[in-house]
């Protein structure tokens, strides 16, 4: 199966990195694997809700560009459905029963997805109901994609 993460953004936190490229390895034995990084827009001091839907439709638009008609898509968004591991792990199994051959794992910037791209999207699934960064959201879902892999595969999962 493919798997490909669409994110705004690059990762400028080493941590952050260093867990990403851990999760990556790992979940090359299991899927194939792309990471493609959309560019963010620059966001300055306060913005009028002009100014935020306007950023949001630009990196939208380089998200939309990136998509493969082809493939599921699920977006990350606060306002989607919770969902455990177990059940993305089963989501997951159905999409690849269905005949799903690639999911397409999309994370927005700083602001958020724009509508446009929820709209495009199969699926919206949420973390949390905290608030997480764009690049801590890379790290967690790299880590629960791989956890998923390891349910699928009946295999114990330690960190």
């Amino acid at each position: 199966m493919k798997v490909r993460v669409i994110s705004v953004g690059k990762i400028k936190e080493s941590y952050i990195m260093q867990g990403i490229n851990e999760f990556t390895k790992r979940l090359q034995r299991h899927v194939d694997l792309e990471v493609i990084e959309v560019k963010d827009e620059k966001i300055g001091g306060s913005l009028s809700s002009a100014e935020v839907e306007g950023i949001k439709k630009e990196e939208g638009q380089r998200i939309l560009e990136r998509l493969d008609a082809r493939s599921y898509t699920i977006a990350l968004d606060p306002q989607g459905k919770h969902m455990s591991s177990e059940g993305l792990a089963k989501s997951i199994s159905n999409l690849q029963v269905q005949g799903y051959s690639s999911i397409e794992f999309i994370i927005g910037g700083a602001l958020g997805l724009h509508k446009s791209v929820r709209d495009r999207s199969d699926y919206i699934l949420s973390f949390s109901h905290m608030t997480f960064t764009h690049q801590m959201a890379r790290l967690i879902l790299l880590e629960q994609v791989y956890r998923a892999f390891k349910i699928i595969k009946g295999e114990p999962y330690h960190i």
